[in-house]
């Protein structure tokens, strides 16, 4: 359950209220429903979805802004609710599907990727863990050669990760010095922090990771910073790999001095396997080389500093 309610947690519980207390409409239908249920007002987001449907039909935009309330309905741990919006924003998706591929757009793929993320999520909390593993190994056969491999293998990671052996790490280009395989670093426990050039959360977690790497130094541990190529900068839209990697330097320059010797492999490969759909995503190694800890997301000082402190006990 601990990992469900640290996914779903900016979800908050769905309130009924009539239709006469609707807000004005904004811009968006995704955008309305999204503010609807941050308020608490699952109501008025039913009520947005029914009008645009009546009057645009069903588009992308629509399955995009219905799977937000299976994302509502599991963060409030509803969960008979929350798997029959998951079924249906699945079929709607599929349904659109018949006429384009899933990446031609990019709201389908934020849709099915939720869809069946909530599945999967829904199955472990009522205890049927092995069901959404499977679940999940089933969407990458079908899915993982599109956009949502990283979410899906994050998904499946949060529910099987923690006690494998940690994949390997491509190290092929990288920026600092080498990185070393992982396998060398068996003895030693191993934060492994992947971060994106665009992450506002990444550059807040790195002063974070910086003071406890120093105090855990004499115990070992080692922090390794993966990061990928997007194809752009804050500056080019489509930007050459070239002048990207040069763009990653200058914002590690930048943001992250206090890591600056922090081996940073860049590999999309890396993102995949670990699923890092999610930036920044965490990832403790213990002293054999297995995962101790997946988190998908910042986390505080004291929250990281009590799982390093297991892993350096141990």
């Amino acid at each position: 359950m601990k990992r469900i309610t640290n996914f779903c947690r900016f979800l908050l519980l769905a309130a009924l209220v009539t239709f006469s207390q609707l807000p004005p409409a904004r811009a968006g239908i995704v955008e309305d429903v999204r503010t609807a249920l941050s308020d608490n007002n699952f109501s008025a987001a039913d009520a947005y979805l029914t009008s645009y449907r009546s009057r645009s039909g069903v588009t992308p935009e629509y399955i995009e802004a219905y799977s937000w309330m299976g994302r509502a309905a599991l963060g409030a741990r509803d969960y008979d609710q929350a798997a029959a919006y998951a079924k249906q924003t699945g079929a709607l998706v599929l349904e659109q599907l018949k006429q384009r591929p899933l990446d031609a757009e990019p709201r389908l793929p934020l849709a099915l990727g939720a869809a069946i993320e909530i599945q999967a999520q829904t199955l472990a909390a009522r205890g049927q863990r092995t069901q959404a593993i499977a679940a999940l190994q089933a969407a990458l056969r079908t899915y993982g050669t599109t956009s949502i491999r990283e979410r899906l293998q994050k998904n499946l990671n949060l529910l099987s990760f923690e006690g494998r052996p940690a994949p390997a790490l491509k190290a092929d280009q990288f920026l600092g010095s080498k990185p070393p395989a992982l396998v060398h670093l068996k003895g030693a426990p191993v934060l492994l922090f992947f971060w994106a050039h665009w992450c506002g959360d990444c550059k807040a977690e790195a002063p974070i990771i910086t003071q406890l790497r120093s105090e855990f130094a004499a115990k070992g541990l080692t922090v390794l910073g993966p990061t990928r190529l997007y194809g752009y900068t804050a500056q080019v839209q489509n930007a050459a790999p070239s002048a990207e990697l040069a763009y990653i330097d200058a914002v590690r320059q930048r943001f992250y001095g206090g890591l600056l010797d922090m081996p940073v492999p860049v590999s999309t490969y890396n993102f995949d396997v670990y699923g890092a759909s999610t930036t920044p995503t965490l990832v403790l190694l213990d002293r054999t080389g297995k995962v101790a800890m997946y988190h998908p997301g910042a986390l505080p000082y004291d929250q990281l500093r009590a799982e390093i402190e297991k892993v350096t006990a141990r």
